[in-house]
């Protein structure tokens, strides 16, 4: 539950300075007061905001997961384990035909790891310590298989622009609701229609509602979109092995210590159940596991 108020939290702040933003800069009382003929301006401002973020959000992901976690980019492996982590994600980026990812790991008790980056050919693979002190290198070789499975179908770049369509989409809905729901409240007098304060909080309250439905569709994406990046461990590494890491993951118990910025890119993620399971970024394991022993 702790996770689901946090998004709420986060998403009513940026929500709230968007809003700020657009009265500030005219765009509010522009939409109220020309109603559709604001359109062009209300696009172009929901368009910077909404896909310019998600981009920028993106761009430092990186460097945000390493700062966020602690990673250790390893750079020159010291120990015969570091080489062969390097070794292994450098097998699986050549069969998947990427770039080389840089590899790192981030000290956590839970058996974790996850992919992030700009494109295909610069990202990042990151592994907890917890990960590689219980599990076998057969089930590491599968989890690693499943990130690169991750950089390789592009989930972050497609996850990004979901994001920032929705974001846009989002943005206009509220305005062009709120536009209408103000001009009813005034009972369509053109004078009381200038974005004023009512107008403000209506497209505030808006944004929060449409931007949780929003994410929902974002988190069902992301959790498609494990299953692939199992297939792509099983392909690499064997459906045995990713089975096998998969129920070794288990042990976690839906615990995650990624930071909420990035738990989405992890391979493991908290489990929720109600209402709330429609903001989970991964499906549960059970329904992974079944998923690979049928071969689907």
């Amino acid at each position: 539950m702790r996770r689901i108020a946090l998004f709420i939290g986060t998403n009513i702040a940026v929500l709230l300075l968007l809003s700020i933003v657009a009265h500030l800069f005219g765009i509010d009382q522009m939409v109220a007061s020309r109603g559709y003929g604001g359109m062009t301006g209300l696009l172009l401002f929901a368009a910077v905001f909404g896909m310019g973020g998600a981009f920028i959000s993106l761009a430092m992901s990186k460097w945000l997961a390493k700062r966020s976690t602690g990673a250790r980019v390893i750079e020159n492996p010291q120990t015969e384990a570091e080489r062969w982590l390097v070794d292994t994600v450098r097998r699986h980026a050549q069969a998947a035909g990427i770039g080389m990812p840089e590899v790192a790991i981030y000290d956590a008790p839970e058996m974790n790891a996850f992919a992030t980056g700009m494109t295909r050919n610069k990202s990042l693979v990151a592994v907890s310590s917890g990960l590689l002190e219980q599990m076998n290198r057969e089930q590491v070789t599968a989890v690693l298989g499943h990130e690169i499975g991750h950089v390789a179908n592009g989930d972050m770049v497609t996850l990004t622009l979901i994001q920032g369509v929705l974001n846009t989409l989002v943005i206009v809905a509220a305005r062009i609701v709120g536009n209408v729901v103000d001009s009813w409240l005034s009972g369509g007098r053109g004078d009381n229609r200038g974005g004023g304060l009512g107008y403000f909080v209506v497209v505030m309250v808006l944004q929060v509602v449409f931007g949780l439905l929003a994410s929902m569709v974002v988190a069902a994406f992301s959790r498609w979109r494990e299953f692939r990046a199992d297939a792509a461990g099983a392909k690499f590494a064997g459906r045995g092995a990713m089975v096998s890491a998969l129920q070794r993951l288990q042990g976690n118990h839906g615990k995650s210590t990624l930071p909420d910025t990035i738990a989405a890119f992890g391979i493991s993620g908290p489990l929720a159940d109600g209402f709330r399971r429609l903001f989970m970024s991964h499906p549960p394991l059970e329904e992974r596991i079944a998923a690979l022993q049928r071969g689907t």
